[in-house]
């Protein structure tokens, strides 16, 4: 009887630990699923902001290209990693944009303009915050398949490790900075 007790208590337990490293799996999931719809209001955002540069400073045409070469890269981009890259990439097309931006006061003074900046703005904080959930919930379950017992299930229930969202480049690590108010003097 007692040896029944203990199978039924080991039972338990690991039915309990397999449980846990499901519902981190699916927090993973679910937290990439949030990183995905901020990035496609960013991308879907981006075109916009292009075509209302694109009237003022037309014949800056690289930079403007750059920013959609980036975006498409960024689109379909698979995976944390390669996603943290081609975001990184996509950051320093943005910067290029706001830095043009900056040298066409008119471009400033359009409204459109600075509603798309300040709606790029709230999808940066967003997908700042989003960003830090997920490498939250990616911490929380690579360490629970690294501790025992959790190990010894995860290796048997095929838990793999998940990629942090990361992006690579020191000076891509920052959002675009975002400022298009004119200078008093």
């Amino acid at each position: 009887m007692p040896i029944l007790i203990a199978i039924a208590v080991v039972a338990m337990a690991i039915v309990f630990i397999y449980n846990g490293l499901v519902r981190l799996r699916v927090q993973c999931e679910n937290a990439w699923a949030d990183i995905d719809v901020q990035l496609k209001r960013r991308y879907d955002l981006i075109p916009n902001l292009v075509e209302t540069v694109k009237g003022y400073a037309s014949h800056e045409k690289d930079t403007l290209e750059g920013v959609i070469s980036a975006r498409n890269k960024a689109m379909s981009a698979q995976g944390p990693h390669a996603k943290g890259e081609a975001e990184g990439m996509l950051a320093g097309a943005l910067r290029q944009l706001f830095a043009l931006a900056e040298a066409y006061p008119q471009l400033r003074a359009v409204e459109s303009f600075t509603q798309l900046q300040g709606s790029l703005q709230q999808i940066e904080e967003a997908l700042q915050n989003a960003r830090r959930y997920y490498n939250a919930v990616v911490r929380d379950f690579n360490t629970r398949i690294h501790q025992i017992p959790s190990n010894f299930v995860a290796s048997l229930g095929s838990f793999k490790e998940r990629e942090f969202f990361e992006i690579t480049a020191a000076a891509e690590r920052e959002a675009p900075r975002v400022s298009f108010t004119s200078k008093v003097s």
